[in-house]
């Protein structure tokens, strides 16, 4: 086979690999804004890390400064499964004060890159946009990336290893922030 064949199918697998993805993220997003969120737990690797670092206003330059360091400062989340699942968990039970009554939540993922392929993992980036309805009036905004590292699994497709998340917004403004993302 030719060098010029063999990169068509390369460059037909990692096309494969991107759609294959790109349904994976939107499932998931499907199950988060359906409130499935027992079956939101099954897309997570055992061994996830799920961070989103508290984000700064910094002066041009200071671009080390932008984020939280997750090894001396604290995050919005840096959480494994236990903690997922026990908020799941508090969230299912119908008595979570921060969901009585329920939200409405839409996620929109895009923008999806596939950026590195190691075996079975391979590292994506998305952008999200989560819209937010509770009571009458009240409206969250959550706006910013995602880098994931997803794990090929036989029967989820893949599994979510690890999530960095990084909003745009620096200060939140919710009274709660009870949304996966």
């Amino acid at each position: 086979m030719t060098q010029h064949a063999n990169a068509s199918l390369e460059a037909m697998d990692r096309i494969v690999l991107l759609k294959d993805i790109e349904q994976f993220l939107y499932w998931e997003a499907l199950l988060l804004d359906e409130r499935r969120l027992t079956e939101w737990l099954d897309l997570l690797a055992e061994d996830i890390h799920y961070w989103m670092p508290i984000r700064r206003n910094i002066k041009f330059g200071d671009w080390d400064l932008e984020y939280s360091d997750p090894e001396s400062e604290i995050s919005y989340f840096d959480e494994g499964k236990d903690i997922l699942t026990g908020r799941v968990r508090q969230i299912n039970t119908g008595v979570h004060w921060a969901e009585e009554p329920v939200s409405r939540f839409e996620h929109i993922i895009s923008n999806i890159l596939l950026m590195e392929v190691n075996g079975d993992e391979v590292r994506v980036s998305s952008k999200f946009f989560c819209y937010q309805n509770r009571l009458q009036d009240e409206v969250n905004l959550f706006v910013g990336r995602r880098y994931d590292t997803l794990r090929r699994d036989p029967d989820t497709a893949f599994k979510i290893a690890k999530r960095d998340i990084i909003l745009d917004q620096n200060v939140l403004l919710p009274k709660v922030v009870n949304t996966f993302f």
